[in-house]
């Protein structure tokens, strides 16, 4: 009789401001938690004072400037960087013209990027790995001199 309703947005992000489609915004925007854009911001994206935030832009959205967030989800059009801390996902129908950075991508196939890729935190990866196999390297020739 008395059932748990699923929420609309169980295993997606939910989103407590939005810019909807007939709306345009000029200026830098601060972000406390969550917004998604379905309209036009010409002004960069930023988190409140280090604040985790996620970022949406829909595919009727474009945002000019650079969006600063934890998470950004992407299907309409980013004129700017893109600076994530942990991913980024880019819909097929999703367009930036600009470089993004993140600890990890989801790129669905039609997705345009007019700029470089960089996966944050590679530097680190890159040292242990080195670290690593130089490790790995050692103990097969002490293995070979005995």
């Amino acid at each position: 009789m008395f059932t748990k309703k699923k929420s609309r947005t169980e295993g997606m992000e939910s989103f407590d401001t939005l810019v909807g489609k007939s709306s345009v915004i000029h200026g830098r925007m601060i972000v406390h938690d969550s917004l998604r854009i379905d309209g036009k911001v010409f002004g960069n994206l930023e988190p409140a004072d280090k604040h985790p935030c996620s970022i949406a832009v829909g595919s009727s959205g474009v945002v000019t400037g650079n969006i600063h967030c934890n998470k950004a989800y992407i299907a309409g059009k980013v004129i700017g960087n893109i600076f994530a801390k942990e991913l980024i996902v880019l819909s097929d129908s999703a367009v930036v013209d600009g470089d993004i950075s993140a600890e990890a991508f989801t790129i669905a196939s039609g997705a345009v990027i007019e700029g470089t890729m960089l996966q944050a935190n590679r530097k680190v990866r890159d040292l242990q790995s080195a670290q690593l196999r130089s490790t790995m390297n050692t103990s097969r020739i002490s293995s070979h001199q005995n």
